[in-house]
């Protein structure tokens, strides 16, 4: 992806109901969800989830498809993998990733019990 791109997608998914309509979507799979039932799922209503969506569309991660009353929207999954590779590319300096220190969870656990 280009550098535009990736501001596009991430602004598209700048926006608390946006990205938890879009981790919807994610979760849904490749059929994707009906608009209605996404609405509910976000707890917004239907004309603003079509604001909401339209900005994903137009960012390539999201995409519709009309199946008889009903406007599917799904994950776009390969801009969604582009935008993680970009975000994720030369990650450590290309060194293994160094994995959360157990010790520091076990501290926060005993600290809350």
């Amino acid at each position: 992806m280009k550098a535009k791109s990736i501001v596009r997608a991430l602004a598209a998914i700048a926006h608390e109901s946006r990205l938890e309509a879009y981790r919807y979507l994610v979760q849904a799979g490749p059929a994707g969800l009906p608009a209605g039932q996404l609405s509910e799922l976000v707890g917004i209503a239907p004309s603003s989830l079509s604001f909401h969506l339209k900005e994903m569309v137009n960012a390539g991660l999201v995409s519709s498809r009309q199946e008889g009353r009903f406007v599917f929207y799904s994950t776009e999954y390969e801009a969604m993998n582009s935008l993680l590779a970009y975000l994720t590319d030369n990650c450590c300096g290309g060194n293994p990733c160094s994995p959360v220190k157990v010790d520091a969870c076990a501290a926060t656990q005993k600290t809350h019990s």
